[in-house]
Parts: structure tokens; C-alpha cells; sequence
């Protein structure tokens, strides 16, 4: 199940460039919650439900305050704010964001423990990856910061948030699972958004910078998977 979920997940990603309007929109939330599924039907069955529940308590409800508290206080993301698109919304941030940052803390997370630093290369991977997500979600109109591009204050707070979720996250018990679910996905995530902001969505600084950012997990995930 989990490899389907993944697979469908990837299928979701490639139809993305493809689409536009309200169903590009559609689109972004059903990626992910397919996304979010893969990711916790893995971790269900390699951890047990009783870690995918704390996994879920600990990501969700944590990252839902500190946008809360970004889109009132500027901190620590910066003076931003959403414009709608992405489904219902609680305390001014809608709730597929939460649901975003869990899809892929989990990837993250397992590639960390994979490489054997799950709290540091945990934090690079899952803000690394927002060096693709919101130079798109900006283009795409979901959210927008004061002046207009995104500023270098928004990736400190992801690596600050990601930094104080894996803090929490590496300390849950582990035992080593099957990882091909989540590596996949996150790899997928590394090259496919480079050369979706390279070949279709003509942001070529985009996709060196997060390419170079991600790089610095996906890199030494390749040599691991290669040795």
C-alpha cells in the first residue's frame, strides 16, 4: 500500500505542470494528502501505530502554531500571509499546511536515520525542501510575502521550525525499517522539483538553489545507496 500511495503521489506531481486554475489548486491539496498517506501507512507498518500517532501529535499541531504565529507576528517566517486556494483554514493558515509539513518530515526523517544523523540531516532535508515550495506556492498565488519575493527570513525559519521538529521527532523510539517508500519520495521530491522549476516553470535559480540545498541530504543518500 504504502509504494502504491507513493507511486500515485509521483503520477499526481508530474500531472501538476500540466494543470492550471482551480484545478491546479485541487490538484496541490489531493498531492497532499496522497503524499501524506504514503507517508504514514509507511510509517504505520515499519514503526507501529503507536509512533505514527506521536509522529502525527508532534508535526501537526506544532507546525499549525508557529504559522499561526507567523501570519500574525512575522516570526519567524517573515510578514506573510495566505490568499486562499488550498481548503479551509484555522486560525488563518489553511489546514493542508500542517498536513504539508508532516508529508515530508517523515521522508526526511528516515533519511536522517538512514545517513545516521537523524536530527541534522532530518532539519537540511525538510528545509532544504522549501527552497522549491514557496518560490511555487508564491507563483501559484496560495500565500505571499511583503514586497513581493520571498525573503532569506523565511528559509531561517523553516531550518528554525525543521530544527526544533527533528529535535523532538529523533528522540521517538526507531527501529530500522524498509525505507524504500520514503527514500524514493524524497529523492522524487529532490529531482523531480528541479526539473519541474527547470523545464516547466522557467525558474532556473529556483531549481539550482534547491537543488544545491537538498543536495547537501540527497548526495550522500546516493553514495549511501550506492556503497
Amino acid at each position: 500500500m504504502p509504494a502504491l500511495l507513493a507511486a500515485l503521489t509521483i503520477a499526481l506531481e508530474i500531472a501538476y505542470p500540466l494543470t492550471a486554475g482551480t484545478a491546479r489548486d485541487r490538484l496541490t491539496v489531493v498531492t497532499v494528502l496522497v503524499f501524506l498517506a504514503a507517508s504514514v501507512v509507511h510509517a504505520v507498518q515499519a514503526q507501529g501505530p503507536y509512533w505514527a500517532a506521536r509522529f502525527l501529535v508532534v508535526v501537526v499541531p506544532v507546525s499549525l502554531a508557529v504559522e499561526a504565529l507567523g501570519v500574525r507576528t512575522g516570526f519567524p517566517f517573515g510578514d506573510y500571509g495566505y490568499d486562499g486556494g488550498l481548503g479551509p483554514s484555522a486560525f488563518q493558515v489553511p489546514l493542508v499546511v500542517p498536513l504539508a509539513w508532516a508529508m515530508f518530515a517523515y521522508p526526511a526523517l528516515v533519511v536522517g536515520q538512514l545517513l545516521g544523523r537523524p536530527w541534522l540531516a532530518g532539519t537540511v532535508g525538510l528545509a532544504a525542501w522549501d527552497l522549491f515550495l514557496d518560490p511555487q506556492m508564491v507563483a501559484a498565488h496560495h500565500w505571499h510575502f511583503a514586497g513581493g519575493s520571498v525573503p532569506v527570513s523565511n528559509y531561517l525559519g523553516w531550518l528554525l521550525t525543521a530544527g526544533a521538529l527533528m529535535a523532538v521527532l529523533s528522540r521517538l523510539s526507531w527501529r530500522p525499517p524498509l525505507t524504500a517508500v520514503p527514500v524514493a519520495l524524497f529523492l522524487w521530491t529532490w529531482l523531480g522539483s528541479t526539473l519541474a522549476n527547470a523545464a516547466f516553470f522557467g525558474r532556473p535559480g529556483t531549481a539550482a538553489a534547491g537543488f544545491v540545498g537538498m543536495g547537501l541530504v540527497g548526495v550522500p543518500l546516493v553514495r549511501r545507496l550506492c556503497a
